[in-house]
């Protein structure tokens, strides 16, 4: 007796689908205009990004992609009905997640401190925009990780609820894998 394969399906609920390909178009669209202001004023564009640290930007992309690995490592753990490790999992993503924000906040810091403000230059205005609603969907997505991990811990998940709160974490990776090297490196 032959058994068929089952059907491949998506991961995750239709509706985060949805979700994420909208915030990615709003993100689409402010990267664009982040990289045509480049093209018309690239002097004022590498002055600014000569103040950035290129090194702080790997870290947060080290952090944001080993919490993604980890957020991933989770999601296997639940489907094979092991959501005590996949709350530990998600636990420790949501600790190197952590590793992100506090390395943007003294990076906001350093740069709010020194005059390098939203309205210093046309790249910094885009540089707030653009990291700032980058910065308040990592925070968003801590407070998922934090509930994906609560959730396994009881062991009141659904498969495709966890699928899609870690679906948005790698839509946040993946802005940040554009956003580092199009803001930080590429002039």
């Amino acid at each position: 007796m032959c058994t068929l394969p089952e059907p491949r399906r998506l991961p995750g609920d239709l509706a985060m689908w949805f979700f994420i390909l909208a915030e990615l178009t709003v993100f689409a669209i402010l990267i664009l205009a982040f990289v045509v202001t480049q093209r018309l004023e690239p002097e004022v564009f590498a002055a600014g990004r000569s103040q950035l640290d290129s090194s702080t930007g790997l870290a947060m992309t080290v952090s944001l992609l080993t919490a993604g690995l980890l957020a991933a490592l989770a999601v296997q753990q639940v489907r094979v009905q092991r959501s005590r490790r996949g709350a530990a999992l998600f636990g420790a993503a949501l600790l190197v997640a952590l590793v992100y924000v506090a390395i943007k906040l003294g990076e906001y810091s350093h740069l709010a401190g020194v005059g390098l403000g939203l309205e210093y230059s046309r790249f910094f205005t885009l540089y707030w925009m653009l990291t700032g609603f980058h910065f308040l969907h990592v925070l968003l997505g801590k407070l998922i990780l934090g509930w994906l991990a609560m959730a396994c811990w009881r062991g009141r998940v659904a498969v495709s609820g966890v699928e899609s709160g870690v679906l948005y974490w790698h839509m946040v990776d993946l802005v940040w894998v554009v956003l580092f090297p199009v803001v930080y490196v590429m002039g």
